[in-house]
C-alpha cells in the first residue's frame, strides 16, 4: 500500500475507534468493563456491540461477540465476509473464535490486555497456521485512549469498593 493509502486507512481506523470507544462507555454506564466493539463494511457500520455479561448473565456477551451478532443479523448473513471489526481490547480466546468463524478479513483492536489478550499478549492466535481461517489483526489503535478508559473504570470500583467496606451497617 502507498503512504497515502496507509494514512488514508489509518483515519478511518482511528474514527472507527472513536464509535468503539463511545460504544465502551455506554458499558461503562451500566457497570459492565466498557469494551465497545463494532463492524464496518464497505465504510459503513453494520454492527455495534459492548460488554454486557453481568447485565444480561450471559458469559459469551462480551462486545466483539455482540458486534458480531448484531452485524450478521444486520446483514441476513452469519459471514461477515469483507468485514473490519474494531474493538477498544485485544480479544480473548473465545471472541477470536468468534471472529474466525464469522470470516471477519480484518481486525483492528485499541488496548493491549496481558490478562486474557490472544494476539499477542498471552498467546498469538491470528498466527496459529493450524487453523482454517485467518484474518489480518492491527493493535494498538488509539491504545492510550482506550487503555486510559479501562484504568479509570478500575480505579473507580476499586475506589467504591473500598469506601463500601469501611462503612458501618
Amino acid at each position: 500500500m502507498s503512504d497515502i493509502a496507509d494514512s488514508a486507512q489509518a483515519v478511518r481506523d482511528a474514527g472507527f475507534m472513536r464509535e468503539a470507544l463511545a460504544l465502551a462507555q455506554r458499558a461503562w454506564e451500566l457497570g459492565e468493563v466498557p469494551v465497545g466493539a463494532l463492524v464496518v463494511s464497505n465504510g459503513v457500520i453494520i454492527g455495534r456491540g459492548f460488554n454486557q455479561p453481568i447485565t444480561s448473565n450471559d458469559p459469551t456477551t462480551h462486545a466483539e461477540i455482540v458486534a458480531l451478532r448484531d452485524a450478521a443479523k444486520n446483514s441476513q448473513n452469519y459471514r461477515l465476509v469483507d468485514c473490519t471489526l474494531y474493538v477498544t481490547l485485544e480479544p480473548c480466546m473465545m471472541c477470536v473464535g468468534a471472529i474466525f468463524h464469522s470470516r471477519v478479513v480484518r481486525v483492528v483492536w485499541g488496548a493491549a490486555e496481558p490478562k486474557t489478550g490472544v494476539c499477542g499478549s498471552v498467546l498469538n492466535l491470528p498466527n496459529e497456521l493450524r487453523l482454517n481461517h485467518h484474518a489480518a489483526f492491527v493493535g494498538g489503535i488509539l491504545a492510550e485512549e482506550a487503555g486510559e478508559l479501562l484504568k479509570a473504570f478500575f480505579a473507580m470500583r476499586r475506589q467504591n469498593k473500598n469506601s463500601t467496606e469501611s462503612m458501618p451497617e
